[in-house]
């Protein structure tokens, strides 16, 4: 119980802030290095395949979007050559268009 004797308290460094740990990669690094690796696209190849598959199942973007479960914005991209090549992605739209997209395009 209450006894009225003196309690000592300690204060953790740090603790209670909720601060979140700061960048894995040091700020002199980022600036030291050359200059970031570009991202691979889509291919040439792979963006005329799929629109030429899609144009030849009668499929708007939307409609192919909508059968692969993705965005028509994610067709659209693939098609323009703005989408980095997802494996998962391209396997869908190899499923739904009936064409190679990895490997031997368009056979």
């Amino acid at each position: 119980m209450r006894s009225g004797a003196p309690v000592q308290t300690i204060k953790k460094f740090d603790g209670g802030s909720n601060k979140k740990a700061g960048p894995v990669v040091s700020v002199k690094k980022l600036e030291e290095a050359a200059e970031p690796a570009a991202l691979e696209r889509v291919s040439t190849e792979v963006r005329q395949a799929i629109q030429k598959a899609r144009l030849e199942k009668k499929m708007s973007q939307a409609e192919l979007a909508k059968r692969i479960n993705e965005r028509p914005q994610v067709v659209q991209e693939y098609e323009n050559g703005k989408a980095v090549p997802n494996q998962a992605v391209l396997a869908k739209m190899e499923r739904v268009l009936g064409v190679k997209l990895r490997g031997k395009v368009g056979k």
